[in-house]
């Protein structure tokens, strides 16, 4: 269960999460990809990061059974937290960084691929938000970068999901490929993006930011918000109970 960072060619470093079964990632794992993400942009050797994960799928957000499991609201705010600090360090990487994305991308998986800069996805990859079924919030900010404003309210409220090819049509999704065809369909566009000059896409990525007309950190922190008071009133440990099949008692 690791955070892992690996140079596969030069200038091109490859972030890998793996938390099995079905990558919900603890509260501490979020800042370690944080932290990854951020040392890989740093790295003045480092043309471009490719975010990906093994196993079933992308990501299926936080581990709600760390929290039920937890006393106290530790587990969540380290979560919450954790979930801003690995959001923000996509965003702020000083380099692009390209999701490659597989299976289900779910919940926290929507607040990376969001704030990536180029999303490849497998043709099995499904999208979405299934948070109001577990008494949170957030990540709409993210989601609403990756399709128009009445699909993501519809897909928030429901919590279904969307396919990849769905998210090509609106160009969110730069290519649809096989699975067995992902990791170098994300290569492909990492060598060309490593094959020009770093220090102008260095530049062009924090001028992109500072252009965008989205200020996605301080949006989705205000998302947060809401959920802290879902928590505060007993709703969002429903929820969450019902969702782990567990009886802790409420705060």
């Amino acid at each position: 269960m690791t955070i892992t960072s690996t140079t596969v060619e030069p200038g091109i470093v490859s972030v890998t999460v793996n938390y099995p079964p079905v990558n919900a990632i603890p509260s501490r794992g979020w800042f370690e990809l944080a932290d990854a993400i951020t040392a890989a942009g740093r790295d003045r050797s480092t043309h471009v990061v490719i975010l990906r994960a093994e196993g079933r799928g992308f990501n299926a957000g936080v581990d709600i059974k760390e929290m039920q499991n937890t006393e106290g609201f530790t587990a969540l705010i380290d979560a919450n937290r954790g979930c801003y600090a690995a959001f923000k360090a996509v965003y702020e990487c000083e380099v692009p960084v390209i999701a490659a994305v597989n299976g289900f991308c779910v919940g926290g998986g929507i607040g990376l691929v969001g704030n990536a800069d180029v999303i490849v996805a497998s043709d099995d990859a499904k999208f979405g938000l299934p948070e109001v079924e577990r008494g949170a919030l957030g990540a709409a900010t993210h989601l609403s970068r990756l399709v128009p404003q009445h699909m993501m309210r519809r897909l928030f409220f429901t919590a279904a999901t969307v396919d990849a090819e769905t998210l090509h049509h609106f160009g969110s999704v730069h290519e649809v490929v096989p699975r067995a065809e992902l990791d170098e369909a994300a290569l492909r566009v990492a060598r060309d993006i490593a094959s020009k000059d770093t220090r102008v896409i260095r530049a062009a990525k924090e001028a992109l930011n500072f252009i965008d007309v989205q200020p996605v950190n301080a949006r989705y922190r205000m998302e947060q918000g809401f959920t802290f008071e879902l928590n505060l009133s007993g709703v969002s440990d429903e929820h969450r109970d019902a969702f782990a099949g567990t009886s802790k008692g409420k705060e």
